[in-house]
């Protein structure tokens, strides 16, 4: 009968990257060589620290003593929520992250209060950046900001930051590297603030727009005048209709397109109307439909064997999150 014992280090090391961080720490007790596997710089690159309440002391001896230069990715909650005694995100942590962890490409931040860090203390190596219903002041993100932080940042989700609006929108623009953008629940952006930044952030390869105010027509008219080389489009249907989809027809570059539900109005497009529009893509080879209800359904057929050159995925929605706050 084989025991852990016997399985190579490398099977273990998988085994062990599944365990939450508190569990690695304590398994490092058992033996010798689990002490060494848990040292291992493989098994310190992505951590996911959202499942605790962390004092600060603990968190200054994870990046002292396991994180450090293997870190590559890191997910933190901020417990904006927990009550005035929890343990807050601070200018000195996020800056220790910055000098002790050069290979950082990757920051999601969860229910954080941020309106006290100012973003120069984001460490300058990060290559996205998620914030997720975060707190952040004025000053974040805005045109004037100093225009050499985060020089190399591609992708940055802002997912119900209730702070955000046009100005923010806007700042963005100075990121000359940023290549995704991923707005969820924004819903200070208006029209003429989203018209008026993606008139600069024409370099955008990934947009999506995911539960805003704005309509869907509006927000594909927008991408339509100035993404024009956009690859990947991701949008709740709210107020989308054939006249609006129709807008994206003969997009250039786009190579994914995703509608995502629940909001189904009668100005919806059909399936035909659907397929007319994609054909006129060249470059369309994924056409996501979601949470529309027409898995299984005599739509879903009619979009396959209309795009056959398209992978077409019709299926629900995905879970709503367990967090209350989310």
């Amino acid at each position: 009968m084989v025991t852990l014992t016997d399985l190579p280090d490398s099977v273990l090391l998988e085994i062990f990257s599944y365990l939450p961080v508190r569990d690695r720490i304590r398994i490092s007790r058992v033996c010798h060589r689990w002490k060494r596997l848990v040292d291992d710089r493989w098994l310190w690159r992505h951590v996911d620290l959202t499942l605790y309440t962390m004092r600060p002391k603990v968190m200054w001896h994870l990046l002292r003593r396991y994180m450090a230069s293997r870190l590559h990715s890191l997910r933190m909650g901020g417990y904006l929520f927990s009550g005035s005694q929890a343990p807050q995100l601070s200018p000195a942590l996020l800056k220790a992250l910055g000098q002790k962890c050069p290979n950082l490409k990757r920051l999601c931040l969860h229910v954080a209060d941020l309106s006290m860090v100012p973003i120069t203390s984001l460490p300058c190596t990060l290559r996205t950046l998620e914030l997720h219903s975060c707190e952040i002041s004025m000053a974040w993100l805005l045109k004037e900001q100093d225009p050499t932080v985060l020089p190399l940042l591609e992708c940055i989700v802002l997912d119900r930051v209730p702070a955000f609006r046009d100005e923010h929108l806007q700042g963005l623009t100075r990121f000359r590297a940023l290549r995704s953008l991923v707005l969820g629940g924004t819903y200070r952006v208006t029209q003429t603030g989203l018209d008026a930044s993606l008139q600069e952030l024409s370099y955008l390869q990934r947009f999506e727009m995911l539960g805003c105010t704005l309509s869907a027509d509006s927000t594909l008219l927008a991408i339509s005048r100035h993404l024009r080389g956009v690859r990947k489009i991701r949008l709740t249907v709210g107020g989308l209709s054939a006249p609006g989809l129709a807008v994206l027809e003969g997009m250039p570059a786009l190579e994914s397109l995703c509608l995502q539900g629940p909001l189904v109005t009668p100005e919806m497009p059909t399936p035909a109307e659907i397929v007319s529009s994609c054909l006129t893509m060249p470059k369309l080879r994924v056409l996501e439909l979601q949470g529309l209800g027409w898995e299984g359904q005599e739509a879903e057929r009619i979009l396959c064997k209309g795009l056959p050159h398209c992978m077409v995925i019709v299926r629900a929605s995905p879970k709503e999150s367990m967090d209350w706050w989310m």
